[in-house]
Parts: C-alpha cells; structure tokens; sequence
C-alpha cells in the first residue's frame, strides 16, 4: 500500500529528500547551541573572559541563523514535496476511475469516490508533509539530544530511560481503540457526502415534495454520528498530551533535584559533578528530548488518522479496471451489424440472478431496430453490452462481425453512439456540450447535426445562440431539449452504431417522429437501435424486439408481431385506447 502511495511521489522525489537533510541540519545547529551556552557561561561569564564571551556570542548567532535558514528551506522543499505528491495522487486516482468498467465503478458510490480525491487525499497531504519534516526532526532530535546528555552526565540521563516506556506502552495501548474508530468515521463521511449529494441533485423534487425538513433531519442524524465517532476518538488521543505534559514535569522536578546536588558536589569534587553551564544544557536536552518524544507521538497520531484514508486512496489505485483493450487490438470497425450468440449476463460473478438469458440475435448493418418491453426487462442491459460499457458473462458479442473483445476499446466506442436514458449535460456552452461528439467539428456540422435532432430551432431561439452557457446538469433547459441536444451531441460522432436509449420519451410524437424521418433520410448507412416505450416510435423499424424478463420474447416487424405477439398486441392496444382495430 505505502509502496503504491509512494510512486506519486515522482518529479518531487528531490524535494522530498531535501526537506529532511535540511531538517536534519537545522537539528544539529539547535543542539550546538546549548553546548555552546554552557561554554560562554561556564568559560565566559564565570571566568570573566571577554574573548570567550564574543567568540562564544558569535557563534551562538551563527548556529542560530544557519538553523532559521536550514528550518526555511526544509519547510519549502516540504510544502512543494507535499503538494505535489497531493497533485500526483489525485490525477492518478482520477485517471485511474476513467479507465474504470461500470461494474468498478458498481463496487465504490461516488459519494464515497468524491471523498477518496478529495478530503482523504488532503488528509494524507497533511501527513506526508509532517513525515518528511517532523518525523526527521523528532527522531533526530530525540536520539542526538540524549547522546549530548549522555556525554555531560549518564547520571541524569537515566531519568528519561526511565519516562520512556510508559509513553511507548501508552500510544500501544491507544492506537489500536483508535484505528477502529477512524474507520467507521471515514464511512459515515462517505454517507455524509451522499446525502449531500443527493439532496442538492434532487433538490427540485425534495422542494415539489416538501421534504426539506425530513432531509435536514437525515443530514442531522448522520452528522452528529460523525461528529460523536470522531470526538470519541479526539478525546481518547487527547490524553497523550497530558500524559507528556506530566512526564516532561516530572523529569524537570528529577533532574533539578539531583543536578543541584551534582553542581554543590561539583565544588568538592569536579570530577563527579556538574557545573552550572552544564545543568543549564541539560534543562535545554531535556526540554529537546521530551518535546522531541511529544512531537513524535503527534507524528503518531497523524499517521493512525491517516491509516484509513491511505488506505482508501489505495483501494482506488488498486482496483483493476474489468475491460481492457487486448494486446493485438483490431482498431478499424469493418460495418455497423450486431450479433449476440447465445449470450448471457450476470451483473457480478456471484449474482445468481441472469439480467440476459441465451440471447440469439442478428442485426444487419444500416437497419432500424426497435426494443420494447416491460420494466426491467433489461432493454438497457442489452444494449450497454454492444459499446462493451460491460462484459458478456457467457456468449460472444459481435460488431462488424468481429467479438467486441478484440477491438481497442476507444475505437470500439468511438464507433458506437449511445444517447443514455439519463440525459447528461456539462456546464459550458452548447457548443463546448456538442463538441463532446466531435471536438473538431465545424459549426456548420453543429448546425445539421441540430438540424437533425430538431434542436436548432429552439437554439436560436436563445439570445446567444449556439453560445448560450448550460447550467452544470443542464438544469436551464427543459427535459425534451436535453434530449434533443444529447441526440445531436452523438450523431457528431458520425457513428456506425446508435442507440437511443428511451431518448425521445420528453418531446412530442410530432418530434418524434421528424426526428425518426431524419435519421432515415440523412444517416441511412448507420445502424440505430431505438428502445421506446411508445409503439409509434418503433412502429415504422425494421426490425422490432420484445423483451420479457431478460430473455427475447418475440422478432419481427409491426405487422407481422400483431399477428404472432401477445405482449406487443397488449401494449399496442393500450396505447391505441381502442381507436384503431
């Protein structure tokens, strides 16, 4: 997991091993500067010598200068260390999502996915930040001031030996409760986020339906779940500090007691006690070494709030994408024909439910296709399978005649079009929105595609025209132009496949039908699959489907289903309300 975190780490790898080395630099100089303290007391102000008082003196502010210098650009090469790994990280998550098959992305909400590249990805920013810089600084620090103290007295010394253990066996003691509790609080979060999400996507039915309180509510109660796991955990690495504090304490008290008996034993003996220099320095090693400890215990804590988000971020990096393009990947789609064989499918290997069931289908090039059926049916299944948004489970799948699964997938979608039964629009113009389909496309080839879809009347209707801005979602248009706009957004792509997932449903019949009339007249060569629920909109096909339960209930044209299919004689009549016999 660390391993695969690392590699983001990339052009900023300098950075990153600068920052500790001048870290380790400015330590050194810190520790000097008691050293050198005891010596402008001891030989300077005791003796009265005015040459070691200004030699000393220098030396003090260069060893304070050079550490201010050596603390700036550690703190520098930190901040571009951390930031840039922080960058990587998200670019490479994001990345890493496009590539995701639907089925990946099935396995993580995209609450939860918002979450991973962004407030976790922060958090783990925070800490890498801290590692370069603190834990150098902490380990350095706590290691070279205990050696420094050694070397004046192995007597006093031994007071932190003996405080150490009972802070180790403490953060031991905590870490762990603590681990768990961050887990849970890091999923309440993603739940939070949904929420959120959710109410601000759907906010004009939470409003048509007056459901503003029950959100709130709903968003209360997860909050303060939240904010109850997460203070748990905050109080429970509260007493750390305390903790440090009373240690520190107590090794002040120890070590003033026993080094002012030293310095009085220092008058009849020099060689068993300490001077004054000397007992100053050690109030100074001691001050380093249990603020060293404290601040590595704050390293500690940082690390166990990061352990969950480390590993969410890694999850996403992990996650191997299900379809990819194969090594010899065929990169030229020969015609627009379909052919399932036998296929079937499973949302998942363990689902023991087919969403498809030994499908049998052949679909010529350039010929117009209609598919009914009830709800849930899998009309929609059926057709993500043809651009390989997913995988056949059993069977083969083929387009041009080849298995879909050979073809480079960029090529296989470029070739395919597909208007989505939830329409999607991007905030930009209508123009930036169409030239998702083509992004060189000229503007006479925006203006026939709208033509097409018969959205160019409604476009320059507008005060800007093709430059008109679109809300994020599309919210400023109605229902039926998003659709008319997703239409000619996909027959930019100049496809040899289009599929009309139920993408007329909010426009009129007369619309409908216009647009239907289009498509034979102006992209006759391009096979279109159009799944309606109106009979009148797949009446004049082709060829006519009939989905039941997964499986193909009936194939044919109009004519020849009112003789042989019941359901499709249902719906017909249903829809007709007894006007035609």
């Amino acid at each position: 997991m660390i391993k695969r975190l690392a590699r983001c780490i990339r052009e900023y790898k300098w950075a990153a091993i600068l920052s500790p080395v001048c870290m380790a630099g400015e330590v050194i100089m810190e520790l000097l500067i008691p050293l050198v303290m005891a010596q402008l007391y001891d030989y300077g102000i005791e003796l009265q010598d005015m040459h070691v008082v200004v030699t000393r003196s220098i030396q003090l502010v260069l060893c304070a200068l050079m550490s201010l210098g050596f603390g700036v650009a550690s703190a520098d090469f930190a901040a571009k260390a951390a930031t840039g790994f922080a960058k990587n990280l998200r670019h490479d998550m994001y990345h890493h999502v496009q590539n995701f098959s639907f089925s990946n992305i099935d396995k993580f909400s995209s609450s939860s996915i918002v979450t991973r590249l962004t407030s976790d990805v922060a958090q783990l920013q925070m800490t890498f930040q801290m590692l370069i810089r603190m834990t150098i600084r902490c380990t350095m620090m706590l290691v070279l001031a205990l050696i420094m103290a050694l070397r004046l007295s192995v007597k006093l010394s031994t007071i932190y030996l003996q405080v150490m253990p009972v802070l180790i066996i403490a953060l031991v003691c905590l870490v762990p409760v603590v681990f768990k509790i961050f887990d849970r609080g890091f999923k309440l979060l993603d739940k939070l986020n949904n929420v959120v999400q959710e109410n601000i996507h759907g906010i004009r039915v939470v409003k048509s339906f007056v459901r503003e309180r029950k959100e709130e509510d709903k968003f209360t109660d997860i909050s303060s779940q939240l904010a109850k796991n997460f203070s748990k955990a905050e109080k429970i690495l509260s007493l750390n500090s305390p903790l440090m504090q009373m240690c520190v304490y107590a090794c002040m008290l120890s070590i003033s007691w026993v080094g002012a008996h030293m310095v009085v034993a220092s008058g009849n003996n020099p060689e068993v006690g300490l001077t004054t220099g000397e007992l100053s320095s050690m109030f100074t090693y001691t001050t380093q070494i249990l603020m060293g400890l404290m601040n590595l215990s704050m390293v500690f804590v940082m690390m166990t709030m990061s352990r969950t988000p480390m590993h969410r971020c890694a999850e996403i990096l992990a996650e191997e994408p299900d379809l990819t393009s194969p090594e010899c990947a065929i990169t030229e789609v020969a015609d627009g024909s379909i052919d399932f064989e036998n296929v079937s499918f499973r949302y998942s290997a363990t689902a023991q439910h087919r969403a498809l069931k030994e499908v049998n289908l052949h679909i010529p090039a350039g010929a117009t296709v209609g598919i009914l059926g009830g709800t849930g049916s899998s009309k929609t299944t059926l057709v993500q399978l043809i651009p390989r948004l997913y995988d056949v489970s059993e069977g083969c799948l083929k387009v041009g005649g080849v298995d879909v699964r050979q073809y480079d997938l960029e090529v296989l979608r470029d070739n395919v079009a597909m208007v989505l039964q939830k329409n999607v629009l991007f905030s930009g113009s209508i123009k930036e929105n169409l030239r998702w389909g083509n992004a060189n496309a000229t503007d006479e080839e925006l203006i026939h595609a709208c033509k097409l879809a018969c959205a160019h009347d409604f476009i320059t209707a507008f005060p800007d025209g093709y430059d008109t801005h679109i809300e994020q979602g599309g919210t400023n248009v109605s229902g039926g132009q998003k659709q008319r706009l997703c239409i000619a957004r996909a027959l930019l792509k100049k496809p040899k496949i289009l599929i009309l997932d139920d993408s007329t449903s909010a426009v009129d019949t007369r619309t409908d039908a216009a647009i239907r009339q289009a498509f034979r007249d102006e992209i006759p060569g391009t096979t279109k699959l159009i799944i309606a629920q109106r009979v009148a909109s797949v009446q004049d096909a082709d060829m006519i489907i009939i989905l039941d339960n997964g499986q193909i209930s009936a194939v044919g044209t109009h004519d020849q289903l009112m003789q042989t299919s019941s359901i499709y004689q249902e719906v017909f009549y249903s829809q007709q309300k007894g006007g035609m016999e």
